[in-house]
């Protein structure tokens, strides 16, 4: 099969990057039909920014505290106490937005690795055995082994259609969603389904 812009040098490499492009803008259709649109996400994002603006504010108040010497008094005491049992509160609310919010994704998530998969396998039949880029580097033998799959020859620096795309995948549709305001809150961050175990509990 003949390169899609054979007036280029790497008119299938371009090609790639243009259909993930296109991709990752029906992703980013398809989340907003199922999800980003939604009453319900828009308040568990609201209430994610509400949190994490809060637990922030509460933080910047009481380092001054916890720089000091501990009063003996018992009102610095209980206050103390009550200000860390507030915090707690804020916390444990933003964790279940945040869990929530993830398992509201789970509505496109099948969706969508769908078309990824249709699009990946329509890319592999297209550009199976073709090199579609040339790596500036000689990537370690890890990396080579997904970069040059399936390409005939012993170039370390060609690259394949998988590698590009995987590349493209992980790159493109994040920042799309920066782009377009679809990016996670900044208090979901490190936070999901199966969030990092809470330090004062060990």
């Amino acid at each position: 099969m003949s390169s899609f812009f054979p007036a280029f040098r790497y008119g299938d490499g371009l090609a790639v990057v243009g259909i993930s492009i296109g991709t990752a803008f029906i992703c980013e259709l398809i989340s907003w039909v199922l999800i980003y649109r939604t009453s319900n996400y828009k308040s568990l994002r609201s209430s994610i920014d509400k949190a994490s603006k809060k637990l922030d504010s509460m933080k910047s108040v009481s380092a001054p505290y916890a720089s000091k010497k501990p009063a003996s008094s018992a009102s610095s005491a209980s206050s103390a106490s009550s200000r860390a049992k507030k915090m707690d509160r804020v916390e444990t609310s933003l964790k279940d937005a945040t869990r929530d919010l993830s398992l509201s994704k789970f509505k496109s998530g099948g969706v969508v690795a769908a078309v990824l998969f249709i699009v990946f396998g329509i890319l592999n039949s297209l550009f199976e055995g073709r090199v579609v880029a040339k790596l500036p580097f000689r990537p370690i033998p890890l990396v080579l082994k997904m970069s040059h799959r399936g390409l005939p020859g012993t170039d370390p620096s060609d690259c394949s259609m998988v590698f590009l795309y995987f590349l493209c995948s992980i790159s493109i549709r994040t920042n799309l969603q920066k782009l377009l305001g679809f990016a996670p809150p900044r208090g979901a961050a490190g936070a999901g389904l199966f969030p990092m175990p809470d330090p004062k509990t060990n």
